[in-house]
């Protein structure tokens, strides 16, 4: 089982009570974060240790897999200088019975910090440049055994987490909120706004101007058919990308799933492109053979520029 610490001084208060870790994608200067880069790492059902006011004070449990999001509007001021679009994470999170301080315990965790990106010192005090970093198993273990009975009931609700999107649901019903409050627009335009979110309305119709079938699995009928975003709904930057028909596919609902997921994507040639965070056989059962991964057909200038950001935020 992966386990993961997360550093929430700024944060904390934010993240605990709306049930999600946030973050922004690369640094102020754009340049590559790995504490960042490990938000899309996380997998339903790893244990994340939360750390602040140099406390551990709750262990959480990957509800889903990350997702591009807004910057949630409740940090204000925190972190004013990142950008507006990030990594969300949802979580479930435990209170501690009794938090404690890895410090008061340096002397056992010192040998098994990690040699490169450790979320501590080896003084045992945190590192404010460090977000989310992997925690070696070794190193787990000396962390649960200071909350016995707790850790065990975590860790057996871990093992048996599914995949729930229920945090990235929030985000898009805030979004919705806005959208339906935006007097800019009108009330026709604000209607097939909200129902693009669903793949429904004109947003539908837009699509079904540009394809008719799912590319994989050669289903024609419309019925069994699934309008689904290739750049997010929640991450699009404007209601004309949300409505736009080059910015979607008509899938089956399992390969709907799978795109949706990043579990799958496109390149602009037509090859399917799978995650290795799929076991093969399963991919298999879902007629991909991941060792000669169907050609769906090339696309059009215009999808390609969503496919692009598909293949870069939402596959995995």
């Amino acid at each position: 089982m992966p386990y993961w610490w997360v550093n929430q001084n700024q944060t904390a208060k934010h993240e605990i009570v709306g049930s999600y870790l946030w973050s922004p994608k690369r640094n102020r200067n754009d340049s590559y974060n790995q504490f960042y880069e490990n938000m899309r790492l996380a997998e339903p059902g790893d244990v994340v240790f939360s750390f602040y006011d140099q406390r551990i004070q709750h262990l959480g449990i990957v509800q889903s897999r990350a997702v591009t999001a807004p910057k949630p509007t409740e940090f204000a001021g925190a972190g004013d200088y990142w950008n507006e679009e990030g990594w969300l994470v949802p979580v479930q999170w435990r209170a501690l019975p009794l938090p404690y301080r890895p410090k008061d315990i340096i002397s056992v965790l010192k040998p098994l910090l990690p040699a490169k990106y450790s979320p501590l010192q080896q003084s045992g005090d945190g590192l404010q440049s460090v977000y989310l970093a992997a925690v070696p198993e070794p190193m787990a273990k000396v962390l649960l055994d200071q909350m016995p009975g707790f850790s065990l009931a975590v860790l057996d609700t871990a093992r048996t987490s599914g995949d729930d999107d229920g945090v990235v649901r929030t985000v898009d019903d805030a979004i919705e909120k806005v959208i339906q409050n935006d007097t800019s627009i009108d009330a026709t335009e604000r209607t097939a706004v909200v129902a693009a979110r669903r793949g429904q309305g004109k947003f539908r119709a837009n699509l079904e101007q540009i394809e008719s079938r799912c590319r994989v699995s050669g289903i024609t009928e419309q019925r069994l058919l699934r309008a689904s975003h290739t750049k997010p709904w929640r991450s699009c930057a404007s209601n004309h990308e949300r409505l736009d028909g080059y910015n979607g596919l008509l899938l089956a609902p399992h390969i709907d799933h799978l795109f949706d997921r990043g579990y799958i994507s496109f390149e602009d040639d037509g090859a399917v492109r799978v995650s290795p965070r799929i076991p093969a056989s399963q991919f298999r059962l879902l007629g991909i053979d991941p060792e000669t991964p169907p050609q769906v057909g090339t696309f059009r200038p215009e999808q390609r520029a969503y496919l692009k950001i598909h293949r870069t935020d939402v596959f995995r």
